[in-house]
């Protein structure tokens, strides 16, 4: 567990078990914390690295705006950092984010991806999602002191103060629009996506996305031949919000990280 100096930033890691390196993204307002139900099945098979985002958890906010492509060159750096010449990726939510444009900007270090609860565009969210996105800012911040998410910033965080401008922050970059979905099909890191079933994505985007990366076209055959790189996952009886902490992420997600995969066409 230590920082490392990358890009003006201080970013928090910490390193869990041993095998093929799997780097962590928490979501929204979390810290590496959020994976801890299902962080013991992941370092069973693979050394996990757990990373705190920017202005997240362990790793103080610098002078510089939250966007997901600075925050993907912060992982790159850390990557570099640690030595590393390839990992699989595993981003949910905000940290999808974060882990997809790893793969756009930096496509040779990523050797597979998992998105957990991410969309490929930010009109892939509910309407009422994105609603509620448009509201955050320092207000809503302070009304959310108490929470579990600020419980846990309050013991992480190098400068719990700066919690409002946290929420400040990170409203800033969910109201900006984004639709990545050209980029996306061309990606030709092995991708899959895992969602709930009662996501705060909708079942038709999780069908684009998928679409885009290749998959939902044609049968895949008697044998399988004609099955797509990508994998879709759709887990029942979860939300966008408990979905992270299911026994069934490891357990749909480490199959996929341990197979070859035929590359995409």
């Amino acid at each position: 567990m230590s920082y490392a100096d990358v890009n003006g930033l201080r970013l928090w890691y910490e390193i869990h078990g041993a095998g093929p390196p799997l780097v962590l993204l928490h979501g929204g307002y979390g810290a590496v914390e959020m994976f801890a139900p299902i962080l013991p099945a992941l370092a069973a098979r693979r050394q996990v690295i757990g990373v705190d985002l920017q202005g997240h958890g362990r790793t103080a906010d610098v002078d510089r705006p939250l966007r997901y492509e600075s925050m993907a060159d912060d992982v790159v750096a850390l990557i570099r950092h640690l030595g590393l010449p390839a990992v699989d990726v595993l981003g949910y939510s905000l940290g999808g984010g974060v882990a997809l444009r790893t793969a756009i900007q930096h496509p040779g270090l990523v050797r597979r991806l998992v998105l957990v609860s991410t969309p490929c565009r930010r009109q892939g969210w509910y309407p009422e999602v994105l609603a509620a996105m448009a509201t955050q800012d320092e207000q809503v911040g302070e009304q959310m002191r108490g929470t579990p998410p600020h419980q846990l910033y309050a013991r992480l965080a190098p400068r719990p103060e700066d919690w409002p401008r946290l929420w400040a922050k990170g409203g800033d970059l969910l109201r900006r629009e984004y639709d990545w979905s050209a980029e996306v099909a061309t990606l030709a890191v092995p991708t899959m996506l895992v969602y709930a079933d009662a996501d705060s994505i909708p079942v038709t985007h999780m069908a684009e996305f998928f679409g885009l990366l290749g998959g939902g076209h044609r049968d895949a055959g008697w044998d399988g031949t004609d099955r797509p790189a990508a994998r879709l996952a759709v887990l029942p009886g979860l939300t966008h919000y408990d979905v992270v902490a299911a026994p069934a992420v490891p357990a749909a997600v480490l199959p996929f990280l341990t197979h070859e995969v035929r590359p995409p066409v």
